[in-house]
């Protein structure tokens, strides 16, 4: 919770054309998290990759985000 909306601001912060969020090292995924992911993914359609660490697949897995195409595999 703590660091999503930094998460957000810094991604929005400059213009991209393609954003790739490398969460491979995330131990803890929260509500907010998620929240910011989608949030990322609304704002840049077919143009955000989520790279996920073992434990966030799972949270986005049980979500019900585990097939939405910006997720990539772990």
């Amino acid at each position: 919770m703590a660091t999503a909306d930094t998460m957000v601001q810094t991604v929005l912060r400059e213009p991209a054309a393609r954003v790739t969020l490398d969460l491979r090292a995330v131990t803890f995924f929260d509500s907010a998290a998620i929240h910011a992911v989608v949030r990322l993914a609304q704002q840049f359609p077919d143009a955000l990759d989520v790279l996920p660490s073992r434990q966030v697949g799972r949270v986005l897995e049980i979500s019900g985000l585990g097939d939405q195409a910006w997720l990539r595999p772990a």
